[in-house]
């Protein structure tokens, strides 16, 4: 191989496959190497038979949970926010057109040992029985507040400067309880902890306005939406998109060892012999082992069951938030439950994942308060995986390498790394004023 390409992506994880598809549209050279022989890497999507080889050793699940290819189930699913970035990602690139979306039935957060519906406005603010009827009005004043709120409107503003007054001091003004901040801050403006309290508002604002905005998006009961299949469709989506503009796909080779310079600057890579070069190396951290370290690992539980979870309308695809202080935690944890109606499971079956960032090594118990709300599950696996983020400068070695992904089960802070990294090769700034109706989702039958 004598050409160079301006790229080699090593990894087909969702990051690695959005990051390929950015730079194939903007005209780089892309080469993308996976040692698998499958797309998706950590983020890959398995059947039943996969499934049960991953996680007991064997490829013979029990015949009751139905035929294995009807079961797609995503290892590290999230939902995506209808008018997020993810969404706005997929529209600039045009990958759309490979994808089918269906909205989410249900967006649920817990408090004091219930499951509710998260009140995204003033009007389900007064309806809900999260709160009572005095702190319904103080809340139901503070979603006014957001949803009238124009960066470009000043009496909109009410006389307050999102930039320098922080989180608390706006949430303050309105007298909102702790349970309610804890709502409003985790399974609405989607923080992952409570830092943000003391960042600047406007961060904040926007978050609870992206929410609402993609709320009122489909008219459905939640701001999120799913592709048919799972996401294991995106991984493949973006490949066919990298090869419309040129990038070449290449699996199952062995290795893909980054080849460095004197100067400790990556220019190609080996695999089986031969070496492609390359002016610089995108990748997950497994390619890298020694320019990642060790931050943290998620814990999380994926559950086959019979029936939607329980307190959730019926919902068939829901996420349940459950707040960090609610359970005594250092952070929140997630339910994420999808069923057949997206073509992940076997009929009059529901996938469900309880995933939190660990802060034990016992995760079937520090994941029981989230199990316990599922009622009776067919099959259980339980699982841990460790975090990792870069420590190279990519200045100095061309490599840049993703975080690993985290326990949320929304895209959000998933895509801000994609966006980030994307900046950092291109020295551009990703243009995401996109037409949002370019991006259509069925509302459930």
């Amino acid at each position: 191989m004598d050409e160079e390409y301006d790229v080699i992506v090593l990894g087909t994880g969702l990051k690695e496959c959005i990051l390929s598809g950015l730079l194939s549209v903007d005209g780089l050279k892309v080469l993308h190497m996976d040692r698998n022989d499958y797309y998706g890497g950590a983020s890959s999507s398995l059947n039943l038979k996969q499934l049960w080889k991953h996680f007991r050793g064997n490829d013979e699940p029990p015949e009751k949970l139905g035929s294995s290819r009807e079961y797609n189930v995503d290892m590290i699913p999230k939902f995506m926010m209808a008018n997020g970035k993810l969404v706005r990602v997929l529209i600039h690139t045009d990958v759309t057109k490979y994808l089918h979306f269906k909205a989410v039935d249900g967006s649920f957060v817990y408090n004091k040992g219930k499951i509710y519906k998260v009140p995204a406005s003033d009007v389900e603010a007064l309806k809900s029985s999260l709160m009572g009827l005095f702190e319904k009005r103080r809340a139901r004043k503070f979603f006014l507040y957001i949803q009238d709120y124009e960066d470009n409107d000043p009496k909109s503003h009410e006389g307050l400067d999102l930039n320098k007054i922080t989180a608390r001091e706006l949430i303050t003004k309105y007298g909102l309880e702790d349970d309610t901040i804890g709502i409003i801050g985790h399974a609405i403006a989607l923080q992952i902890d409570d830092s943000y309290l003391d960042q600047p508002a406007m961060d904040f604002v926007k978050r609870m306005k992206l929410y609402a905005e993609s709320l009122a998006r489909f008219q459905g009961n939640s701001p999120y939406i799913y592709p048919l299949y799972g996401l294991g469709e995106l991984p493949q989506a973006f490949a066919r998109l990298s090869a419309v503009h040129g990038g070449t796909y290449m699996l199952n080779k062995p290795e893909c060892k980054v080849e460095f310079d004197n100067n400790g600057k990556a220019f190609g890579v080996t695999s089986e012999g031969e070496t492609a070069k390359c002016k610089k190396v995108v990748c997950d951290p497994s390619y890298l082992p020694d320019k990642v370290q060790k931050v943290g690992k998620v814990a999380r539980a994926i559950c086959i069951m019979s029936h939607p979870i329980p307190d959730t309308n019926d919902s068939h695809s829901v996420q349940v938030i459950l707040p960090q202080k609610q359970l005594g935690r250092k952070s929140d944890m997630y339910l994420f439950c999808c069923s057949y109606a997206h073509n992940v499971a076997a009929k009059g079956k529901y996938i469900a994942f309880v995933s939190t960032e660990a802060e034990t090594d016992k995760p079937d118990v520090e994941l029981k308060p989230g199990i316990d709300l599922l009622g009776p599950v067919d099959e259980i696996f339980y699982d841990t995986y460790d975090r990792f983020v870069p420590t190279n400068k990519h200045e100095v070695d061309s490599c840049f390498i993703s975080t690993s992904y985290d326990a949320t089960t929304h895209f959000e802070s998933t895509v801000d790394d994609v966006i980030q990294i994307y900046s950092k090769i291109t020295g551009k700034v990703l243009d995401l004023s996109v037409d949002l109706s370019a991006a259509s989702a069925d509302a459930e039958e």
